[in-house]
């Protein structure tokens, strides 16, 4: 939304860009929020602070800091960027079948669940176009970061509608000539995750030969002999050719949930993606659970 009116100077694009950078705490976040370049953030934001004659953040290696002027300008800026989006929100309804949606999901279900099962889609509604965000994060919904996100955690707060896809099992896996007895795990940015959880209790003691934070990287290892790994079943099985195990306790079972802002849900060209969503759950529903 490139909006260029001004109010007694004051460029609301650059107040916009401002609250991203504030929010993500560096220029390439703020920049890859936005989808603009990291020198259009920092041009935007050097000239709020002109226009304003105040220094909005302190420039730190590692990071933006906001000064105590920023701060005070922030907490007047979000009401304003939260109204806007609304509009946004509202205006969009009007649109029909036709624009860009965003849909936010893991790696695993974007690349080898979802977008195989996108072509039905495209073909019912050529005049949409979709963008499918792969983040771990969850990205908001609220500031459109995302339009419709397929998330393995039921959201608790913010003003979104929420409806389960469906359960996901999970499962033990090595390679026919892979190492049984050693694991393949989670690293620290991922041990929150219920099945990260479950390992470390499992293996504690025992060896972990690889940990990385992605899914198909630990598919990959498995397959190249470092060891098992807890898996989601239709993930594995669908790659084929891995040996399932008993494992010593029961692995985690996730819920796949879907979740669209409750201003977007009545938009034409959302309610046809998140209709066709649950439609694939429902079709693939025997397999994920």
């Amino acid at each position: 939304m490139a909006v260029q009116e001004r109010a007694g100077g004051l460029d609301w694009e650059d107040l916009r860009v401002f609250v991203a950078l504030a929010r993500a705490g560096s220029l390439s976040a703020a920049a890859r929020a936005l989808r603009v370049s990291h020198a259009t953030v920092g041009r935007r934001v050097a000239a709020l602070e002109e226009t304003l004659g105040q220094a909005l953040f302190d420039r730190r290696a590692d990071g933006y800091v906001l000064t105590a002027e920023g701060a005070a300008v922030l907490e007047l800026a979000q009401g304003m960027d939260e109204r806007a989006l609304a509009i946004l929100r509202r205006a969009g309804r009007d649109a029909g079948l036709t624009g860009t949606v965003r849909l936010t999901t893991t790696e695993s279900i974007a690349e080898r669940f979802l977008i195989p099962r996108l072509a039905p889609f495209r073909r019912r509604h050529p005049g949409i176009d979709l963008e499918v965000l792969i983040d771990s994060r969850s990205l908001s919904l609220a500031r459109r970061e995302a339009d419709v996100a397929v998330r393995l955690a039921r959201p608790q707060a913010g003003e979104l509608v929420t409806r389960r896809l469906s359960t996901m099992a999970y499962g033990v896996y090595v390679a026919p000539d892979g190492d049984a007895d050693a694991w393949v795990g989670y690293d620290d940015s991922l041990a929150y995750l219920p099945e990260a959880q479950w390992l470390a209790r499992i293996a504690a003691g025992g060896r972990i030969a690889l940990r990385t934070n992605g899914l198909a990287a630990q598919l990959a290892a498995v397959r190249a002999g470092f060891g098992k790994a807890v898996l989601p079943r239709w993930f594995a099985e669908e790659e084929g050719g891995l040996t399932a195990l008993s494992p010593p306790a029961p692995p985690p079972v996730r819920e796949a949930w879907l979740v669209v802002h409750r201003d977007l849900k009545d938009v034409p060209r959302v309610r046809a993606l998140v209709d066709h969503v649950v439609a694939t759950f429902e079709a693939e529903r025997a397999r994920l659970e």
